[in-house]
């Protein structure tokens, strides 16, 4: 039916030379399928904490070694399921996940709009009133307060004793 003929594009085996030139994953032959360049997906860096690898994670000093092949395959290992675990769970997750978060954020964003910012706006448009009204008060009962105070203070003297 041809689709024997398919070549694959990821391998799963490495050899020890590939596998101490690479840091990327395993199966990350493929580049993004919807985006121009890697990493458009994150373009402020959100989620450079997630940027885990297997050295990361896993590390055997200079003192204690494993034997090659079971560094390799630990290493095989961790990427594949690291891979073939969040493409499964984004599959069964991501929709229901960005439902709910689109439904939090149109929720903030109608409290936003529609209380917050008209709350803002009426006290910022009576300010100008209470600010005359303030202003009067001051005007009324603390500066003729200072303004005695004043005057009776203006004509006390004070004078350094010389001994």
């Amino acid at each position: 039916m041809g689709l024997e003929k398919e070549k694959l594009d990821s391998s799963i085996i490495m050899d020890e030379d590939e596998f101490n030139r690479s840091i990327e994953p395993i199966l990350s032959g493929k580049q993004a399928l919807y985006a121009d360049t890697p990493g458009t997906r994150d373009p402020q860096d959100i989620n450079a904490h997630l940027k885990v690898v297997f050295e990361d994670v896993i590390a055997e000093p200079s003192s204690t070694h494993s034997f090659d092949r079971v560094w390799i395959w630990s290493h095989a290992g961790f990427e594949l399921v690291k891979f073939v675990f969040y493409r499964l769970l984004t599959t069964l997750l991501a929709v229901p996940l960005a439902f709910v978060l689109g439904l939090l954020f149109a929720i903030l964003s109608l409290i936003h709009i529609w209380l917050v910012m008209p709350c803002i706006h009426s006290v910022l448009m009576i300010l100008p009133s209470l600010k005359i009204i303030w202003r009067s008060l001051m005007d009324m009962f603390v500066s003729p307060l200072f303004t005695s105070a004043g005057k009776i203070f203006s004509s006390v003297k004070v004078t350094a004793l010389e001994y």
